[in-house]
């Protein structure tokens, strides 16, 4: 589930990454890959994967000792599925330039994505130590953390991201996730409802933030959260089943108590039994008296009446 999360918030980050890697560096000499890698930025924005590939693979024929043209094309390997091919850029990258912190973080981040946590933990460690500032390699690296489950250094590192980027609604909601995993419920409803007021037409947010309520039983808030969700998105299967199951829990609480009937007595099979033997008994004492008594005389009383 962890590595789904993962996955739907790489192209969030990605163009953010872009531009950092074209701005962070002076333009090199050589060619013009300085405009193939602007140019290139501008297709990966627009999603146009193949042919930004193509022009940073223009920018490194231009200038192959610059480590911008790997980064980024590797970056746009890794938005088009091509996983693979994105590390070897990030690792060449790392050839030519052993001290470029964005290939570091960009490779960290693919691991984290092919589900290779420890692998990444490395990659993530080098960049800080070049570039500590950086708030998007605590970002990257507490997605990593999250996939292995280790939730107070999730926390830790999306801290850091947020004190770095305060205005990105995607580590309130990480940092959300991790919080509610260790049930510090109402911490992951105060982050979920920062990522609301940052974005408030995302539509996850009100989903997280209203399961979190149902598993306070807070069942009112969760149906007004799911009811939100769905206006922005109403063929969201797995809201509306949350949805449904919250209204039945109130349902059945305000359903009035039911009148208990008290059940008929039951005769076990024992007491039938006792019973039968008794007549049977009864019957046996009957029939021995009348023939003993067969032809006596009846006893009369002297008494005149």
């Amino acid at each position: 589930m962890h590595l789904k999360t993962i996955t739907l918030l790489a192209s969030a980050c990605f163009c953010g990454a872009l531009i950092f890697s074209l701005e962070a560096k002076p333009k090199p000499e050589g060619g013009d890959s300085g405009g193939h890698n602007a140019r290139g930025i501008q297709l990966a924005q627009a999603k146009q994967y193949d042919q930004a590939i193509e022009e940073f693979s223009r920018a490194i024929s231009a200038n192959p000792k610059d480590p911008k043209g790997y980064t980024n094309r590797g970056s746009a390997y890794r938005d088009s599925g091509k996983l693979n091919e994105a590390l070897a850029d990030f690792t060449k990258a790392i050839e030519v330039a052993s001290g470029d912190e964005m290939a570091y973080r960009e490779r960290g981040f693919t691991l984290t994505k092919l589900g290779q946590f420890d692998t990444a933990m490395p990659d993530f460690e080098k960049a800080v130590q070049l570039a500590p500032d950086d708030g998007v390699i605590y970002e990257y690296r507490g997605f990593a953390w999250i996939g292995k489950q280790e939730w107070e250094k999730a926390i830790a590192d999306f801290d850091i991201a947020i004190q770095k980027s305060p205005n990105n609604p995607l580590n309130y909601d990480q940092r959300a996730l991790a919080k509610r995993s260790l049930k510090r419920y109402d911490d992951a409803i105060a982050d979920y409802t920062l990522e609301i007021e940052k974005s408030p037409t995302y539509e996850p947010a009100y989903a997280r933030r209203g399961y979190t309520y149902a598993l306070m039983q807070q069942y009112e808030k969760a149906i007004a959260d799911y009811q939100a969700a769905l206006k922005i998105k109403p063929d969201d299967y797995d809201t509306v089943q949350r949805l449904q199951y919250a209204q039945s829990r109130i349902a059945d609480k305000n359903a009035p108590a039911a009148t208990p009937v008290p059940e008929p007595e039951k005769k076990g099979i024992g007491t039938i039994w006792w019973v039968i033997i008794g007549a049977t008994v009864l019957a046996f004492v009957v029939m021995i008296w009348r023939l003993v008594t067969r032809g006596k005389p009846e006893v009369s009383s002297n008494r005149i009446r």
